[in-house]
């Protein structure tokens, strides 16, 4: 027996004990400073670090005026850290939840520890998504709880401010920062701005301790994308196409513009959606997205009847006295005989001059003209207007229409192609072919864009009107706009189109669809009219187009004259635009560059 009564083999199993225990310490310390060293600290290091990519903020889209089209918000994805919660901050998370706007209930199962399989282990789950898109303001009242493990990561958000306004010109930036359509995608180059990144360590509270940030590149913002869009001027268009719903069409397409820059001032379209409700397919499917004004192709009737006479007058093989017999149903071409179609509601015109063919839209006279001009330079000159090809819009994809090669031609396109048949154009062709009259003879190319500006308002780019070419003389232009102006009078096919003290010039169009199997419509047809003013000295183009109208009639100048009178009435306020004008007469002797 040992000193004190202990017995001795009580004292060695105690010392073999704490012998073992030391052991068993020492062989894992020399397992974790040793043998996993390397591994351990590797693991450490990633715990700490952080590589946090720093989002640049996208550029915003303005109008003509600086009126925001659409821009990018601050917001926070707001989640909780199960496992860091504190049980002394549960009487907080009644005033967590009113701020997320999520039921208390919902919110309190988030806030329970779970976990979850890793590689065969259970391991702590420790995010959990409580709210997207809260704004800054209330993440800040968020911090003043003081909850540990509740936190947000902020991040950017594509908003447009004014909801459908200009929807199918803007496009959109999906969920997945993609630019899909519109502007956002044309010009996401300049919008998108760099992208930057940054390495730093966290402490044990998810908080960046920046004296130990090793790496760190800067975002840059950015750029500002400015059109020529005016907000107001779209805002009246799309108040109008509300409006043409009650004619139930398929849809309907209003473009307006400055013809002497080819600077688009407003173009929308029926249907729209809201670019901020993108996805939601159930209130605006994808089909409602198509830009109809350049994705969409119809027959345009008689608005192309201004090719065949533009053409015919620049030649010099007719003028506007001349005179042609609209009561021959069949005339000889080229060692044949050609069938001449009829003309509306079966009127006969008799012998009429090239005036009385515009002003009532004969298509007869029209076939007439086309058949004098002869095949290659009917084809020739349509293409110069711009129909058959793309306009060069920047705002793609854009159809390049349907304009058959007269190689191609069946023995009545030279009777058909003149009023507008065997044609298939977008309502931005139409447009543009139409305000080369009121442009001097000279097509334009669309222009959407103004500036491009840096975060500082420094000019980076700026985009200048363009002139693609020169389609017809310019006195042959202003015999036409002349013409044109009887079209829009009691004599001719669009009276409803006049405008008090205002001299308008414009054509309407009136084509049957085609069908599948083949053949025109009876009932189903796209009604349009492309006007513009001062006739004398044109400063705006507008264009309607209605495609297959359920209700009221069926012709261009009773449906988009109409339309077409309401719009300009209130832009001829909006622009201060007055009617008091110099007249440029018919033939110029010089021609304005």
């Amino acid at each position: 027996m040992a000193r004190a009564g202990i017995p001795v083999s009580r004292l060695l199993w105690v010392f073999v004990a704490f012998v073992a225990g030391f052991a068993a310490v020492l062989t894992r310390l020399v397992d974790l400073q040793v043998v996993e060293r390397q591994a351990l600290a590797a693991e450490s290091e990633r715990m700490r670090t952080k590589f946090e990519i720093v989002e640049a903020r996208r550029g915003d889209i303005t109008d003509r005026n600086g009126n925001l089209l659409a821009t990018t918000n601050t917001v926070r994805k707001v989640g909780v850290d199960p496992e860091a919660l504190k049980p002394e901050d549960k009487s907080s998370w009644h005033k967590l939840a009113k701020l997320i706007e999520v039921p208390y209930s919902e919110l309190y199962q988030k806030m329970k520890p779970e976990t979850r399989k890793v590689a065969g282990k259970e391991k702590a789950v420790r995010w959990k998504t409580l709210a997207d898109n809260i704004d800054e303001r209330v993440y800040r009242e968020i911090l003043k709880l003081e909850i540990d493990g509740v936190y947000g990561n902020r991040y950017f958000k594509r908003v447009y401010p004014q909801g459908i306004l200009a929807s199918h010109v803007l496009g959109y930036v999906n969920e997945d920062d993609v630019a899909v359509t519109g502007v956002e995608n044309a010009m996401n180059f300049y919008l998108e701005g760099q992208t930057g990144w940054l390495e730093t360590e966290w402490d044990g509270k998810r908080r960046e301790m920046a004296q130990f940030r090793k790496r760190q590149v800067d975002s840059t913002d950015g750029f500002h994308v400015s059109l020529t869009i005016d907000m107001m001027v779209q805002h009246i268009l799309e108040l109008e196409l509300k409006h043409l719903t009650g004619l139930q069409p398929d849809g309907a397409t209003i473009i307006v513009s400055d013809p002497s820059t080819g600077n688009i001032l407003g173009m929308a379209n029926w249907p729209t959606y809201d670019p901020n409700e993108y996805n939601n397919t159930v209130k605006y499917p994808i089909a409602y997205q198509r830009n109809l004004a350049i994705t969409d192709i119809y027959e345009p009737g008689s608005t192309f009847k201004i090719v065949p006479i533009g053409a015919a007058l620049s030649e010099e093989v007719i003028n506007p006295a001349m005179t042609f017999n609209c009561s021959l149903d069949r005339i000889p071409y080229l060692g044949r005989i050609v069938s001449l179609p009829d003309d509306h509601g079966g009127h006969d015109y008799g012998t009429i001059p090239v005036t009385d063919i515009v002003a009532y839209s004969s298509n007869r006279g029209a076939a007439h003209v086309g058949i004098l001009l002869g095949e290659e330079r009917l084809y020739s000159y349509s293409r110069s207007f711009g129909f058959g090809e793309e306009t060069g819009f920047l705002l793609g994809p854009e159809r390049e229409g349907i304009l058959h090669n007269p190689r191609n031609w069946d023995g009545l396109t030279i009777s058909r192609l003149p009023m507008g048949h065997a044609i298939a154009v977008t309502p931005l062709q139409a447009h543009f072919a139409v305000s080369v009259l009121a442009n001097d003879g000279v097509l334009m190319k669309p222009q959407i864009l103004a500036c491009v500006q840096d975060t500082e308002g420094n000019i980076i780019s700026n985009y200048q009107p363009k002139a693609i070419r020169r389609v017809i003389s310019a006195s042959s232009a202003r015999a036409l706009s002349q013409m044109l102006v009887r079209t829009v009078s009691h004599e001719g096919t669009a009276p409803l189109a006049q405008i008090p003290g205002m001299e308008v010039a414009g054509k309407t169009g009136t084509a049957q669809r085609v069908l599948k199997s083949g053949g025109y419509s009876a009932t189903d047809v796209d009604v349009s009219f492309i006007g513009y003013f001062p006739a004398s000295d044109p400063r705006l183009v507008i264009t309607v187009v209605i495609y297959n109208p359920q209700m009221g009639s069926r012709f261009g100048g009773q449906l988009a004259g109409p339309s077409f009178k309401r719009i300009a009435e209130q832009l001829i306020h909006i622009f201060g635009i007055s009617s008091k004008a110099p007249i440029r007469g018919f033939f110029a002797l010089e021609e304005r560059k």
